[in-house]
């Protein structure tokens, strides 16, 4: 037993090699990739861009470099840290929380508009058609308070 515990321990490799081995080796694939993706995207180019926009072939440089500037206008170079988005999740949950609440608050004074389709389901089409009739035989009634327009109407103070 003693043999296998100390044959363990010599043939483990330490810990700061394995963390740069998967460095290396994760710098070396993503390279790979980028030379694979801008060949592919060098293809597709000469393929369709020609036909379709009388734009000239290109090179495999000049689609590496295309590739290059649209990560730059587009995604940035930087990774993606789960760290940041739980940091967002959290602020993104306060503020809908906060303003919610806020909007409940401000909402719970016109609670009367949670009626409306219904009320002019049953009421409001008839009550508008009476409405316009008044306005359009000018049925007396009309220079009374509720007549007037809201801005002619006189205020109690």
């Amino acid at each position: 037993m003693e043999t296998q515990l100390s044959d363990k321990k010599r043939c483990r490799i330490p810990w700061a090699m394995q963390v740069t081995g998967w460095v290396i080796g994760g710098i070396v694939l993503a390279t790979i990739f980028a030379f694979i993706f801008g060949y592919f995207v060098m293809l597709l180019w000469n393929w369709i861009m020609p036909e379709l926009f009388g734009l000239p072939e290109i090179d495999y440089w000049l689609a590496f470099g295309i590739i290059i500037l649209a990560r730059l206008i587009f995604g940035g170079f930087g990774g993606h840290s789960h760290h940041k988005k739980s940091v967002d999740n959290h602020h993104e949950r306060y503020y809908e929380a906060k303003y919610r609440r806020k909007f409940d608050r401000k909402f719970e004074k016109f609670n009367k508009w949670a009626h409306y389709e219904d009320y002019w389901n049953e009421e409001g089409r008839e009550a508008f058609e009476k409405y316009v009739d008044r306005k359009k035989n000018g049925i007396a009634g009309a220079d009374t308070e509720q007549g007037k327009p809201r801005y002619e109407r006189e205020t109690p103070e």
